[in-house]
C-alpha cells in the first residue's frame, strides 16, 4: 500500500480547513485516512502560528515507512526543518504553446508585410513629386510659346453664349420650384374654404 502525506479539505464553503493526513494513495481526497499529523489554516494571516500545526515527531515515522509527501506538505516540512525539498525549476511553464506561436508567427509577418507596404508607399510619394515637377515645368513653358494671339480673343466669345444659356435655363427651374410650393399653398387654401 502506497502511502502519502497531503491535505485533506474540511470547512464551510470559502472558508477552507485542511488536515494533514497520512492516507492511502488511492483513497478519496477528503475521505478515510490513517492518521491525522497536522493542520493547516489559509484563513489565517501568513506570520499567525496557528496557520500550520504539524506533529514533526509522526511526520518523520511516516517519511521513514517510505510515504511520499504532496507539493503543499513538503513545503510546510521544509519550513519545520523535517525535509529538505528540493527547488523546482519549469524554465516551460511561461513558453506558449504551438498554435500560440503559429498565431504570433503569422501576426509579426502581417506586421513585417504592413512595414514594407508602408516604407514602400512613402518611397513612391517621395519620388511621385519629382516626376510631376518635371513634367510640369515643360508643360508650363510650351502653351505660351505655341498659343496664337488671336486664339484667345475668338474664344471667349464663343464661351459666353453657353453661359448666358445655361443661367436662362436655370432661372426658370427656381422659379418652377417656387411656382409649385405657391401652387400647393393656393390649394390647401381652397380646400379649407370649400370644406
Amino acid at each position: 500500500m502506497a502511502i502519502a502525506l497531503r491535505l485533506s479539505r474540511g470547512g464551510a464553503k470559502k472558508r477552507p480547513y485542511y488536515r494533514i493526513v497520512a492516507a492511502d494513495q488511492r483513497a478519496p481526497r477528503d475521505g478515510k485516512y490513517l492518521e491525522q499529523i497536522g493542520t493547516y489554516n489559509p484563513v489565517l494571516a501568513k506570520d499567525d502560528e496557528n496557520r500550520v500545526k504539524l506533529n514533526e515527531d509522526r511526520a518523520r515515522y511516516w517519511l521513514g515507512v517510505g510515504a511520499q509527501p504532496s507539493d503543499r506538505v513538503a513545503r510546510f516540512l521544509d519550513a519545520a526543518g523535517v525535509l529538505e525539498r528540493a527547488a523546482r525549476n519549469n524554465p516551460n511553464k511561461a513558453k506558449p504553446g504551438e498554435k500560440a506561436t503559429e498565431r504570433a508567427e503569422e501576426k509579426a509577418a502581417k506586421a513585417a508585410e504592413a512595414e514594407e507596404a508602408a516604407k514602400a508607399a512613402q518611397e513612391e510619394a517621395k519620388a511621385a513629386p519629382t516626376e510631376e515637377k518635371v513634367i510640369e515645368a515643360p508643360a508650363e513653358e510650351a502653351p505660351a510659346e505655341e498659343a496664337p494671339a488671336e486664339a484667345p480673343a475668338e474664344e471667349p466669345a464663343a464661351e459666353e453664349a453657353p453661359v448666358e444659356a445655361a443661367a436662362a435655363e436655370e432661372a426658370p427651374a427656381e422659379n418652377t420650384t417656387e411656382d409649385k410650393a405657391e401652387d400647393k399653398a393656393e390649394d390647401k387654401a381652397e380646400d379649407k374654404a370649400e370644406g
